[in-house]
């Protein structure tokens, strides 16, 4: 069987791919990745992560966020301005989990983006849908998260609340500790 080449691996490889996803393809595979990375052929996000840039380009700062800590869904300030909540455009990427490694000593930066992620309990793990390759949390479970995790909701004055479903908000509060349910009280929906 004649040896493959480099790029001829890489093809079998994701976008993003795992350590241990190279194992099976190549026989020495940390010498592998070493060599592909000084190449210029994939990127290293952080130890055991990597994305297969050279043919199939940078994924979008979601996905890796999503990738590395599955599972996973974007939330807070940047799933807020995702869905047009939040004019101003964010430059930290909260990614909710069920996973340890998490703080602002695990964050981690792609792109001019810092990648911060936040563990919460299973019952709370819940409120997203599915954007293209990634997870989004709706915009009643972002506003719920940020006050969960930081107690309080930043530029709340700048935010357009209008498409906000009080109701939806309501009901998804009912499984978060009543602390936060007083807090929600802050939030007033805007009349159109």
């Amino acid at each position: 069987m004649p040896k493959k080449s480099a790029i001829e691996i890489l093809k079998e490889f994701p976008v993003l791919f795992r350590k241990t996803e190279a194992e099976k393809w190549a026989k020495h595979a940390s010498i592998f990745l070493s060599r592909a990375v000084k190449k210029g052929l994939i990127h290293r996000i952080s130890r055991g992560y990597y994305i297969n840039t050279f043919l199939k380009g940078w994924p979008l700062v979601e996905e890796v966020g999503c990738f590395l800590r599955a599972p996973a869904y974007v939330s807070g300030e940047w799933a807020l301005h995702k869905h047009g909540l939040l004019l101003q455009v964010p430059h930290t990427c909260t990614v909710i989990t069920l996973q340890g490694s998490v703080g602002k000593s695990r964050s981690l930066d792609y792109q001019g983006i810092t990648l911060e992620f936040s563990r919460i309990a299973p019952a709370l793990f819940f409120g997203f849908t599915r954007e293209e390759r990634y997870d989004l949390a709706t915009t009643e479970k972002a506003l719920l998260d940020l006050l969960y995790l930081r107690g309080q909701i930043p530029f709340s004055d700048e935010l357009e609340l209008s498409d906000v479903d009080f109701e939806n908000l309501h009901q998804f509060s009912q499984k978060f500790p009543k602390t936060l349910q007083k807090k929600m009280a802050l939030l007033k929906p805007t009349r159109s």
